[in-house]
């Protein structure tokens, strides 16, 4: 199955009433979409993240890393894995940029094997078809007034989540004041996480750290930048375990974080952290050291169906994210339905082969990348 043809599309999709979070006011969504093609005629398809430059993770795939991949063999995705990361992550090479396209094209290169033996992925990756815990995340449950919070969450358990994930990274009064009001209102039995979006001071984490204690948060996640490992360091007090590793890169940055042993979540994304092949390896050392994967998902139904395939076949799986944002075109329209939350407040993996979701590459072609700002900056916002 030699590989002829291999393309990236950035899109870009408006959003009007943007959520405002830690890293600012949602202006549009951006993704990254890569297609191959064999010589066989089978297509696969992978979502690249946007990096908040998703025109140049693109250019990045179609001026550069197309090259070591058109002739080569489409099964050999360990191969071309690692062909990329040694003339391109190893010495001189874009790092983050390079992480985020090649995961894009992992995932498609995955695609096609399920494609072409008539398996889905999990099947594939030596999984079974089990329940994934779910919580309801995405770009939502912003920085909105207690009750219109609460209204927010209720809608969520409408649609059978038993877990939410609440922004904060606000003011520290406000953030516990949010999530007070949400424990209140639904009670003991639901799972609350907080998001701070890297938008926390080490001082700031203290003082939410035991009010999110009392009030039974399963998790603070990125309250620090991800190379700010001494504030992690600083910040481990606590029986709220930290969470971290959608903005890490590679085995090898999350071989840092967890050797370091202050974060407790590992949180790696199937669309920036090196594709499947290399969140799979994050994941055995995660399982050495005995912590849950509970991965961070991106814009698209494609990363959002691999991200079920792949806690279905890893021994540490933790919970999937679901997206509860309003009007994800990229989620609702670009792809097929690529999961549905069951009443139990589980996902479990499609059953057709590959991925299992269909493209439109239609929708693709009449949502071309918008240049400027996918984010506007936010009168809190600076160096942190």
């Amino acid at each position: 199955m030699k590989i002829v043809d291999v393309k990236a599309q950035a899109l870009s999709v408006p959003v009007e009433d943007g959520i405002v979070f830690g890293i600012g006011k949602v202006l549009r969504r951006d993704t990254v979409l890569v297609r191959i093609e064999t010589e066989d005629g089978i297509v696969g398809y992978g979502e690249s993240h946007h990096g908040r430059a998703a025109g140049s993770i693109a250019h990045v795939v179609n001026s550069l890393l197309r090259y070591f991949l058109i002739g080569e063999d489409a099964t050999d995705v360990v191969g071309i894995w690692q062909r990329i990361y040694t003339m391109q992550l190893r010495s001189h090479g874009l790092g983050a940029a390079t992480s985020i396209a090649m995961s894009g094209i992992d995932q498609a290169l995955w695609d096609i094997r399920g494609k072409a033996v008539g398996w889905p992925l999990y099947k594939l990756l030596g999984g079974s078809a089990r329940k994934i815990k779910a919580y309801a995340g995405g770009v939502s449950l912003g920085w909105s007034e207690p009750a219109s919070l609460c209204e927010e969450v209720a809608q969520a358990l409408e649609g059978n989540y038993k877990a939410v994930k609440l922004r904060g990274g606000d003011t520290p009064a406000r953030d516990i004041a949010r999530v007070a009001a949400v424990r209140k209102a639904f009670g003991d039995d639901l799972t609350i996480m907080v998001d701070a979006n890297t938008n926390y001071t080490v001082a700031d984490v203290l003082k939410v750290l035991p009010a999110f204690e009392e009030l039974g948060v399963e998790w603070l996640e990125e309250p620090f930048a991800p190379h700010d490992h001494r504030s992690y360091a600083t910040a481990d007090r606590s029986n709220v375990p930290l969470a971290a590793g959608e903005n890490h890169y590679t085995r090898f940055e999350f071989h840092r974080l967890i050797e370091d042993g202050h974060v407790g979540i590992l949180q790696p994304d199937l669309s920036k952290a090196g594709g499947i092949t290399e969140v799979l390896r994050i994941a055995a050392l995660g399982s050495a050291w005995k912590l849950p994967i509970c991965p961070h998902t991106a814009t698209t139904g494609l990363n959002m169906a691999v991200t079920i395939h792949v806690l279905a076949s890893i021994d540490n799986a933790g919970y999937f994210e679901g997206d509860i944002s309003e009007a994800n075109l990229f989620r609702d329209e670009l792809v097929s339905t690529p999961y549905t939350v069951a009443t139990d407040g589980t996902v479990s993996p499609l059953e057709r082969p590959g991925i299992g979701v269909d493209v439109d590459e239609d929708f693709a072609r009449a949502h071309p990348f918008i240049d400027g700002l996918a984010y506007a900056e936010t009168p809190a916002q600076g160096a942190r």
